[in-house]
């Protein structure tokens, strides 16, 4: 039986003003025919507020893919109860895999550092919300987190360890994980790691699947969103909100 081959992303925040929406839908286009898409957690930024017309198209657009191939939406902690309307023939599951090679989980549940430090984190988040309306550069909150090297390399390290320890126990080669919107590949204990980043900052990674597992970075030669339309989607993010 030939080996499936997908493609996974992670930590889209559909809904985020901070989500590089045009990249994400060039990017699909992309994807050869064979492939699975799966979709590693936090599609969705906040199933509480409304969609913009643009990110209803991006949905849309996952729709249309569902039926030309699988796709796999792997619920994550921002999306965990969001009920897609009309959700085509996409999948919905708390973990898949690829065999005994590969595990996908969004990472959340292993996550021991950020659900003891719910204080912290909503302290950060007005901060930042703050500093964005007095002028700082728009960024998401988790990239203005990583300023703080030594207490984001806690999270990482910490969801990190955790899967590796769940997929040795379980017999997997590898796992590959989102939620801690920071790229990497690496081995712990024998086992492979790998995080596919976020869509809300630049350089975007995906992971493909195929005979070899590789995290490959996207260089579509396009435009990234222009950092001048960040304060309008903002502002738009803020007026749903109320």
């Amino acid at each position: 039986m030939p080996e499936r081959s997908a493609t996974i992303v992670s930590d889209l925040h559909i809904g985020s003003p901070y989500f590089l929406r045009e990249p994400f839908l060039c990017f699909l286009e992309r994807i050869p025919p064979s492939h699975e898409l799966i979709l590693n957690g936090d599609v969705i930024d906040d199933p509480r507020r409304p969609l913009g017309l643009q990110d209803q198209r991006v949905l849309r657009r996952l729709r249309e893919e569902s039926r030309q191939r699988r796709v796999i939406w792997i619920r994550g902690n921002h999306d965990g109860r969001y009920t897609l309307e009309n959700p085509g023939e996409i999948e919905f599951a708390a973990v898949c895999d690829l065999g005994k090679r590969l595990l996908v989980a969004h990472g959340d549940d292993f996550d021991q550092v950020m659900p003891r430090s719910l204080a912290f984190m909503m302290v950060m988040k007005a901060l930042h919300g703050v500093r964005v309306r007095m002028g700082a550069p728009p960024v998401h909150v988790a990239q203005w987190a990583k300023k703080w090297g030594r207490l984001y390399r806690v999270l990482r390290e910490n969801v990190m360890r955790n899967a590796v320890r769940y997929a040795r126990e379980n017999g997997y080669e590898a796992v590959t994980c989102g939620h801690a919107h920071f790229a990497e590949d690496r081995m712990l204990d024998g086992i492979r790691y790998i995080n596919t980043g976020s869509w809300t900052e630049t350089p975007l990674f995906y992971l493909v699947a195929e005979q070899e597992i590789s995290l490959r970075s996207l260089d579509l030669p396009m435009e990234v969103l222009p950092a001048r339309e960040l304060p309008r989607r903002i502002a738009q993010h803020q007026t749903r909100a109320g």
